[in-house]
């Protein structure tokens, strides 16, 4: 690649021809301020925080999308360039609302930080009239405040171009603009699939899951309820941000002590129903694939993938895997199985999970999630790996000293396959590990199913099992989805089996995930470190396949029978709605 040379505050500094301003600085070491770019998704420079003095240009200029070329001096960090960029903040400040210690984003707020950075501690001479605006908490998984909203757009940019959704975008003009819905419809009223990916990017407090931590602590200290606790594989590779410790820090040990000191009755992994899927899974596979049943087979384990195809390809919900997601199965199996095993009441059982996923939130309200009977939800509360940092800070848990601790048992156990279910690739990566040994008989040469792993918003191949050609894809992110789909039904392309996780990067990326500030999200792969965090301990667990996990095989011997049963499918598996776009939810 060409390089060039630019001067940048006196230093000269060798970059790739084509760079911003901003990506140059960044070679240099200089930190530019943003709070509406997002690279590749929002690179509309209309924050006008990132501006910088450029010799020649008769103004300041937005480094965010300003291209540098051969002998430019630049200057980031003038009088004129500081001036500029407190002055944006007051302005924003005149039209916000203040109220920062109440605010969920405090302290962690991109735009409190540089009002503090540049020393603006109220509007000055642009303090006026300001907007007032309802809180939208409509949808069962976040809530809008518009009041704290700086027009940013980075979640209408999101929406739209990075899950092809775009139900959220500018209402009115000049003062009177917001973001919304069309016809200001509540968000519950639109084809929204909850997502959250909205949530991880907004830079203020205007954006934020609905927080159940209370119900929560409530349920805890009911002497009457015994409260179990599932956590989801993408928690342990992302709890610890919450805490200060770099990305891509394992905290499995210190997740399942955290989780213990809160006070849960039990402490359970999510890694032993992701096998448990998997078990469900494969057998449905082979049995379509046998039986000429509906193909591709599509996963089921994302609740916002599942909601997308209701909504937008409800003709494919038929394609979709009848199995539950993992959440859901253990929630199934906590209140059959394990109430059975332990003489508990399932009406007295409070089931609790951690997810890195705010549509979880949605899923534990669908219809047909009541395995123990009706009025008796699978699980009864989804939190987020963000509000169980919440709940461990407030309860006083000092987590980077806590020992590490293994889950309790029964369902306790869980094997690698089951771990990489949380990044893109690793449903299909376990369900091909155990489809493979059904199939052949004899484990494969690698267990290490290279072609599915990593990030990219696709991927696909082909794999020869018993004489049989299989081809897969995986896809990530709902506009990669959309691709992908539109390709199978219109004949472009011909697989047995797809993986589609709702997020970019799969459930490590997830939209209840620990925020990270754009200055990192723009410049730090944070999928691929959260993501080797699982690869890791899948390298590391001796038990690396679904049908090898001990526990999985006690279940089905006391309980289920086998894999595919009708008592398995009356707890483990579910059914679909064709929503349409045009539909309520």
């Amino acid at each position: 690649m060409e390089n060039v040379t630019v001067k940048i505050n006196g230093m000269d500094v060798v970059v790739p021809a084509g760079s911003t301003v901003l990506e140059a600085a960044r070679i240099a070491g200089i930190d530019i301020p943003t709070l509406c770019y997002l690279k590749e998704v929002n690179e509309i420079g209309a924050c006008r925080m990132c501006v910088v003095e450029v010799k020649g240009a008769k103004t300041l200029v937005t480094a965010c999308v300003y291209p540098v070329n051969d002998g430019m001096e630049i200057f980031t960090n003038t009088k004129k360039v500081r001036d500029s960029r407190k002055r944006n903040l007051q302005l924003l400040l005149a039209s916000h609302d203040r109220q920062c210690l109440s605010c969920v984003a405090s302290a962690r707020c991109e735009f409190q930080t540089l009002c503090q950075e540049y020393g603006v501690e109220d509007a000055g001479v642009y303090d006026g009239a300001r907007n007032e605006y309802e809180l939208d908490t409509s949808a069962a998984h976040m809530v809008r405040d518009n009041n704290k909203c700086i027009l940013c757009r980075r979640c209408v940019a999101v929406c739209d171009k990075v899950q092809g959704i775009g139900v959220i975008g500018s209402n009115g003009r000049g003062f009177a603009t917001s973001i919304g819905q069309a016809f200001e419809m509540d968000l519950a009223d639109t084809s929204c699939v909850s997502c959250g990916q909205c949530i991880a990017v907004c830079p203020t407090g205007a954006l934020y899951e609905k927080d159940y931590t209370e119900q929560v602590f409530e349920a805890i200290e009911d002497p009457e309820k015994t409260v179990l606790v599932q956590a989801a594989p993408a928690v342990r590779a992302a709890l610890g941000e919450e805490f200060g410790l770099p990305i891509g820090t394992d905290t499995q040990g210190k997740l399942a002590a955290s989780l213990r000191r809160l006070g849960f009755d039990k402490v359970f992994d999510t890694v032993f129903s992701a096998d448990l899927t998997i078990m469900e899974e494969a057998t449905e596979f082979l049995d379509r694939v046998k039986n000429g049943g509906t193909l591709p087979l599509i996963t089921s384990c994302s609740p916002g993938w599942v909601k997308y195809c209701e909504h937008y390809f409800p003709d494919m919900t038929e394609n979709l895997s009848s199995c539950k997601s993992p959440q859901q199965m253990f929630g199934a199996v906590a209140k059959t199985y394990y109430a059975q095993k332990m003489g508990l009441d399932p009406k007295n059982i409070v089931m609790v999970s951690v997810m890195p996923c705010t549509a979880k939130k949605f899923e534990v309200g669908r219809e047909d999630q009541c395995a123990a009977g009706e009025g008796i939800a699978d699980v009864d509360i989804a939190i987020t790996t963000r509000e169980l940092a919440y709940m461990i800070k407030r309860a006083g848990i000092k987590f980077n000293e806590l020992p590490d601790e293994e889950f309790d048992n029964p369902l306790g156990v869980g094997t690698g396959a089951g771990v990489i279910f949380g990044a893109t690739g690793g449903v299909m990566e376990a369900a091909l590990r155990t489809a493979y040994e059904t199939l052949t008989g004899s484990e494969p040469a690698s267990l290490d199913f290279v072609d599915v792993r990593g990030t990219d918003g696709i991927k696909e191949a082909s794999y020869e099992i018993a004489g049989m050609n299989i081809k897969v894809a995986v896809a990530s992110g709902l506009a990669n989805a959309k691709k992908l789909l539109k390709a199978v039904k219109n004949g472009e392309a011909d697989y047995q089996f797809i993986e589609i996780m709702g997020c970019p990067g799969g459930c490590v990326n997830g939209g209840g995930q620990p925020k990270q500030p754009a200055s990192v999200r723009n410049f730090v792969d944070i999928q691929k470190l959260r993501g080797q965090v699982l690869y890791g301990l899948d390298k590391a667990n001796p038990m690396r396949k679904s049908h090898e996990n001990p526990e999985i095989k006690t279940i089905y011997k006391e309980f289920f029978g086998e894999p595919g049963s009708e008592k398995a499918h009356h707890i483990l598996h579910t059914s679909y709605v064709k929503r349409g776009v045009n539909s309520n939810i």
